[in-house]
């Protein structure tokens, strides 16, 4: 049984920086690839970057190219996800999920883990 626990959220003003933390039990974890999605409030869950098992592909959606960056430290089983120049369109809750399969995915439905999300709230 894969565990997923996200941290790292909070209130920040637009422009500032946040980086998110999602921590993974299990001896497997470099094979399973891993994203970040996020939910504001009224609207569906929606993909924001992925990474491949070994680290090496990674994915964006197009509105956080070139602000968000996602990494992962295997040696800790840990993924991670730096938020900068933060804008309140970011405002969401911030899910950490991982999937079986060490290629990325973008499609939410492809992903079998999940944490249990940490809310992050960027003020005008």
């Amino acid at each position: 049984q894969v565990q997923l626990v996200d941290s790292g959220g909070g209130l920040v003003q637009a422009g500032g920086s946040l980086r998110l933390s999602c921590a993974a039990s299990g001896r497997t974890f470099s094979s399973a690839a891993m994203g970040w999605f996020r939910q504001a409030p009224g609207k569906e869950r929606e993909f924001v970057a992925a990474i491949s098992g070994n680290g090496y592909l990674t994915t964006y959606t197009d509105s956080v190219k070139g602000r968000f960056t996602i990494s992962r430290d295997n040696a800790k089983n840990t993924v991670y996800l730096q938020m900068n120049s933060l804008k309140p369109e970011d405002t969401a809750v911030y899910y950490c999920a991982g999937r079986r399969n060490p290629y990325y995915s973008r499609s939410r439905g492809e992903y079998g883990y999940w944490g249990q999300g940490t809310q992050v709230t960027v003020s005008s």
